[in-house]
């Protein structure tokens, strides 16, 4: 497609790489470079700390999470930037419980990301309120969501392998049983079609430093429906989240509505290179983007299950229930993916077995799917991952 063409000379992709690994860390834009460093002379430089004001640092947040808003369906004003996900997830997990207090029990999956189950084991040590974490098979969810669920807090799609929950259908579902729906969409915005207003999720939260591309780092949002916006009372009660930060009370007042769900001081510079990378998302339609999506996903496994029969598939095959990547599995997957990434080709590792290709179309083609299944096919046809040095973990995986 042309768009993606476009798209695709936008960023800075380095010679000689096939880059299939967005889904973790998305490529650098080069209008992100340029915007960066223009803020960095020009604002900061020039204007220190009346930037704030004549910059419009303080409003960031909120102008960023509005345009993120548009890519996963939510309402005008009720999208903010900042912080880590990891935090988000603590945010909205606690206001999640404390709007369901009388229920004791967090519903997951065994797909979720570590982190989001990290964060509720130790909101639930934090709370201490016999708070209960139940972890059940992705595909069990429906039937445990029984009376004594407080929050379903998932991961729409797989960090592993893609699979992708329906979120209309299991938020409805939740809130017949009584719960409150959390969604992690660290996998989804950018990648797939979301609409969490029409979805009736309660809360969500993601990064960007995937398929939004802001950089390693880059600020995480938080949503909050319009309904709960102005009811939640943020754990993590930061000075920006505050009613009046600059009237210095030493008691805390909420601010109006997602504005309270702020907690620190907001991470400009990397807000800058957010702004500029979501000014690609403009130029494209979101469902062209997961036509794409799937046309060379298909391709990939296609041409990988032709070529590569030692590896399994582990996305589902259905495409109507599986995210923007693609993985296989073998017993020596690790050093596959180094081999691969020695010859060029970069996608990662999950444990214990994962091999996992992000298919990200803005800046992937045709080209770059046969590229990769060519490279994958001499190592695996001529045993090159069987070498020591592929076999050492490092701390990156």
């Amino acid at each position: 497609m042309d768009i993606f063409n476009k798209t695709r000379a936008l960023f800075h992709l380095p010679e000689g790489m096939t880059y299939l690994d967005g889904n973790s860390l998305g490529p650098l834009p080069y209008a992100a470079q340029e915007r960066v460093d223009a803020m960095i002379r020009d604002q900061w430089g020039e204007l220190l700390i009346t930037g704030w004001n004549k910059a419009g640092w303080m409003e960031q947040p909120s102008r960023v999470g509005d345009r993120v808003a548009k890519l996963i369906g939510a309402e005008a004003g009720h999208v903010v930037m900042g912080d880590t996900l990891s935090i988000k997830v603590y945010q909205a997990l606690a206001s999640a419980l404390e709007l369901n207090p009388d229920r004791k029990v967090i519903l997951s999956d065994s797909g979720n990301f570590p982190s989001d189950l990290y964060m509720a084991e130790g909101l639930i040590r934090t709370l201490d309120r016999d708070l209960e974490l139940r972890i059940v098979e992705p595909e069990d969810v429906e039937a445990a969501l029984g009376d004594d669920i407080a929050v379903m807090m998932l991961t729409q799609v797989d960090y592993r392998t893609g699979r992708m929950h329906d979120m209309a259908r299991l938020t409805a579902l939740a809130h017949d049983a009584g719960a409150i729906a959390m969604w992690d969409l660290a996998h989804s915005a950018g990648a797939v079609p979301v609409d969490v207003a029409a979805a009736n999720a309660d809360f969500a939260v993601g990064c960007s430093y995937k398929y939004l591309n802001s950089g390693p780092g880059g600020p995480a949002f938080i949503y909050v429906a319009p309904r709960h916006a102005d009811l939640v009372n943020p754990a993590l009660s930061g000075w920006l989240g505050h009613a009046s930060p600059f009237a210095f009370d030493l008691n805390y007042q909420p601010g109006a509505g997602i504005e309270r769900m702020r907690v620190g001081t907001p991470p400009v510079i990397q807000l800058a290179a957010l702004e500029a990378a979501l000014d690609v998302w403009d130029m494209v339609d979101m469902a062209d983007v997961r036509a794409r999506a799937v046309e060379l996903s298909e391709m990939f496994i296609t041409e990988v299950e032709s070529r590569c029969p030692e590896l399994k598939l582990a996305s589902p095959r259905d495409a109507t229930q599986r995210g923007s990547q693609v993985s296989f599995t073998h017993p020596e997957g690790y050093a596959i993916m180094q081999a691969l990434i020695a010859h060029g080709v970069i996608g990662d590792f999950r444990a214990p077995d994962i091999l996992r290709f992000g298919i990200t179309p803005l800046y992937v083609g045709e080209a770059d799917i046969m590229n990769a299944v060519t490279a994958l096919q001499n190592i695996m046809d001529g045993r090159l991952w069987d070498r020591d040095a592929y076999k050492v973990r490092s701390r990156v995986t």
